[in-house]
């Protein structure tokens, strides 16, 4: 008999502010205790200093958490310039410090070369691995390895704030842009070198931003609950998140019951309307609002929707 997991089979996406001082990995796992979740996964780290969006997907949602990770986001970030540190950020030992002789037309000239399409190194601090180990490991050994650029785009970067020797900057940036690298990048252009002094991620893909909460909200509505002599999912489950909403952009087919069955038994069936490749969400039913959501197909080389990431039936499974 199979070994019966602990906690609830809940699934959803909560939209976490995280706070200072925390990595993703704890904050995660204190969502997952209050929520008394089976599982849960969240879709792309913060640095332990930054604060902000942390989508945490619970239970079979977090079969979806990957189309988060490669979706656009949002950050603003403070640069302090005159001073380069070993990791961009302000928890890094310092390795340059120079004079600040910088003018709001050069500013504004740096900041307009990194709009578009350009290539980025990744950060000797990024979680990206080389050789089974993530690069952070190697740079804290003071190892240097080989890292490829890749292309990122920034949609848009907004100058907010310039004094002295700080920058406020608004940032939307595609998928795998580091933010720290940008700041160091612009020091290095400007002459007199910068790192993060704070970061906030502000957006994920399309969430809305007045849906995020707080570890301190969570933890205050299972107190309430307790006061109440109620569940503390009647008060944090309302918070969640459809998991269709981990799959935004992707679209949509829809499909009858009984290809419904082929397709959890791993079988490519016909559907009406799909596009010629790619991924598709599926739907058993007419429409999103009435149609149950069974997970992402992708189309295969016979035009047919097969399975990629199916939610799992459970008659205790609680669906969103």
């Amino acid at each position: 008999m199979a070994k019966r997991r602990k906690g609830r089979p809940i699934n959803g996406v909560i939209l976490l502010d995280k706070p200072y001082e925390m990595s993703s990995n704890s904050a995660l796992q204190k969502v997952k205790r209050l929520f008394f979740a089976q599982k849960a996964g969240h879709t792309g780290a913060l640095d332990p200093l930054a604060t902000g969006m942390l989508p945490i997907c619970l239970g079979e949602a977090t079969k979806f958490s990957q189309f988060l990770l490669d979706t656009d986001k949002t950050y603003q970030v403070t640069a302090k310039l005159g001073v380069r540190t070993t990791t961009s950020d302000a928890d890094g030992e310092v390795v340059a410090e120079k004079p600040v002789n910088v003018s709001s037309e050069q500013l504004a000239l740096a900041l307009e070369s990194f709009c578009g399409t350009t290539q980025q190194i990744p950060s000797m601090y990024s979680a990206l691995k080389y050789k089974g180990q993530p690069l952070y490991k190697y740079a804290r050994e003071g190892v240097e390895v080989p890292r490829e650029s890749r292309d990122i785009t920034v949609f848009r970067l907004d100058l907010l704030r310039f004094e002295a020797d700080e920058v406020d900057l608004d940032i939307h940036v595609s998928k795998g842009t580091y933010i720290r690298t940008i700041i160091d990048d612009l020091g290095e252009l400007l002459g007199c070198g910068a790192h993060v002094a704070n970061l906030r991620r502000s957006a994920v893909g399309n969430y809305p931003t007045d849906k995020m909460v707080t570890l301190e909200q969570l933890q205050s509505l299972v107190e309430q609950a307790e006061e109440q002599e109620l569940s503390a999912s009647e008060l944090l489950d309302p918070l969640l998140l459809p998991m269709t909403t981990a799959c935004d952009g992707i679209p949509e087919v829809f499909i009858d019951d009984m290809s419904a069955n082929f397709l959890r038994h791993g079988n490519p069936v016909q559907a009406s309307n799909i596009p010629s490749e790619g991924l598709v969400q599926v739907f058993v039913g007419d429409n999103i609002i009435d149609g149950e959501f069974i997970g992402v197909g992708h189309i295969d080389d016979n035009g047919l929707v097969a399975p990629k990431r199916i939610v799992v039936l459970d008659e205790f499974l609680k669906t969103l």
